[in-house]
Order: C-alpha cells, then structure tokens, then sequence
C-alpha cells in the first residue's frame, strides 16, 4: 500500500492551513480564558504576545523553514510527495507530547490565569509561522 500523495503546492497550503487552524485555536481558548479574569488582563496578554513573537522568532518560523526544505527535497523529479512529508517524525513526536501537556494543564488545578499566557504565546506562534508556508506557494 501506498502513502498518499499530493502536490508540493498542496502540501504547503496543507501545513500553512495546519498551522494557522491550531493557531487560531489555542489563542481563542487562551482569550476565553483572560476574558475570564477579573484583575488587570494587560499582564497576561503581554506575556503571551511577547513570548509569542519570540517562540514564532526564534523557534517555529526556523521549524516552519526546515519543514519547506524537506518538502521542496522529497522525490527529486516527482511532481507529488508523501501527505505526511511536511513534518519529520520527530515533530510528529513532539506534537503528540504538546498536546498531552496541553491536555494535562488544561485538567490541571493550576488556575487559567498563568495558563493563558502559554496557550497564546504558543498559538500565536504557530499563527505567524504559518504565514511562511503561504509566502513558499508559487
């Protein structure tokens, strides 16, 4: 049997559309949360932009680059690639354990105060990332 195959132009839509899909998600969880808050909300919507830029500076935009490289490598010569070709398993790994974490601190006692500046750094990372696959589309 064979694994799936599409266009590499396909692919990145795919994992810009990935991306941005869990993006959007967590920041909208996160603004529940601080919507929530009855003190002051400037200083976890602060921290979480902050870290947001740099986590989408200095971690997922270089990810989100290594990502198009291995697209743009797959099958020399072949017009399609692999579905599954836009991570390498070790980021599928570490997907996995994120959302376990998530998941984990979402049913934890910790209050959603100190978990909201988390939930929308890491999504708006993943949401200005995202937009280096939309740029890669030719």
């Amino acid at each position: 049997m064979r694994a799936p195959e599409v266009r590499r132009e396909a692919l990145i839509l795919l994992a810009g559309t990935v991306w941005s899909a869990v993006g959007v998600a967590l920041v909208i969880v996160a603004m529940g949360w601080i919507l929530t808050i009855r003190q002051s909300r400037v200083i976890p919507v602060g921290v979480g932009i902050a870290a947001g830029v740099a986590i989408h500076r200095f971690g997922f935009s270089r990810l989100a680059a290594v990502n198009l490289g291995r697209i743009r490598a797959q099958s020399p010569g072949k017009e399609k690639v692999c579905l599954f070709a836009f991570q390498n398993w070790r980021s599928y790994l570490m997907i996995v354990v994120m959302m376990t974490m998530g998941y984990a601190l979402r049913h934890s006692p910790v209050p959603k105060i100190y978990l909201s500046p988390i939930y929308l750094a890491i999504g708006l990372a993943l949401l200005f990332s995202s937009f280096r696959y939309y740029q890669a589309i030719h």
